[in-house]
């Protein structure tokens, strides 16, 4: 069976992050894409210039509109921008049954805050509690908690608890921001604690890295396989995606990951 992945999310013009990224790496891993734009940007590699948020109206319209004829096997969550779109999603997505991987896009890999400081505790209340998984990066997890950033994978291990400890199921936290010669990304669930090392790659092609992790991981889980499974074969394609970067020339920034790569050495 190939998974309807459904993505909930803003727009890339430049293609490397957002739904763009979010499609791009959900085909590559075996599922049907679909998408709700929650927001519009104009960004490249180098920065974002503008935001403006879709009204709730149409948010809610195409999320009923998928809901109403196809099935969702699982939904990927990324940008929101502000209090009134979680709140928006968070009641089109009422009563669906389906795993929801939920990354908490705040800030661009540029720096430009993508979620206004006064929807941080909107997200916690309104759609940690419903997620399978929450994917923060050790920023986004700092910046939800309300403390420092982690520096160490014993930090990281305990913002994942205490972020589990919110209402989310299971915590994959992303060690991508640590200076180790390796990237460390842990998944902590009521099980207990896995790491998933992988060697880090020096680029600054890494633009969309966590929109295209959090996709992949939905993909998986759609695809019915364990979290623990789900979550390794999807830090295989990202570490694949980032170390094949080099191959595209797209702007002259931060880069996008190559979301095809397992393809492109198939055609080679």
């Amino acid at each position: 069976m190939i998974p309807n992945i459904l993505s909930i999310a803003g727009s890339d013009p430049s293609g490397g992050a957002g739904i763009q990224a979010d499609i791009k790496a959900i085909s590559a891993n075996g599922g049907y894409a679909m998408a709700a734009i929650t927001g519009l940007t104009a960004q490249n590699t180098r920065g974002v210039r503008a935001v403006e948020m879709v009204s709730p109206d149409m948010i809610t319209a195409q999320i009923a509109a998928i809901r109403d004829d196809i099935a969702i096997h699982a939904v990927k969550i990324g940008m929101l921008g502000d209090a009134r779109t979680i709140e928006t999603v968070a009641q089109a997505l009422d009563g669906l049954d389906a795993p929801i991987v939920l990354d908490p896009v705040m800030v661009a890999k540029g720096g430009d805050r993508l979620l206004a400081a006064d929807a941080v505790t909107a997200l916690r209340d309104r759609l940690l509690p419903r997620a399978t998984v929450l994917t923060p990066n050790l920023p986004e997890a700092a910046d939800l908690l309300g403390v420092s950033e982690a520096t160490t994978l014993d930090d990281m291990r305990e913002q994942a608890v205490q972020l589990r400890a919110l209402g989310c199921a299971a915590i994959l936290i992303k060690g991508g921001h640590l200076s180790d010669a390796v990237a460390t990304d842990l998944l902590v669930t009521a099980q207990g604690v896995q790491a998933f090392p992988a060697p880090r790659i020096d680029t600054r092609n890494t633009h969309g890295t966590g929109c295209t992790l959090s996709s992949a991981l939905a993909t998986h889980i759609g695809l019915g396989h364990p979290l623990p499974k789900a979550a390794r074969r999807a830090k295989a394609y990202i570490t694949g995606a980032i170390a094949a970067a080099g191959d595209l020339s797209v702007g002259g920034g931060h880069g996008p990951v190559h979301h095809f790569h397992t393809q492109s050495k198939d055609q080679t």
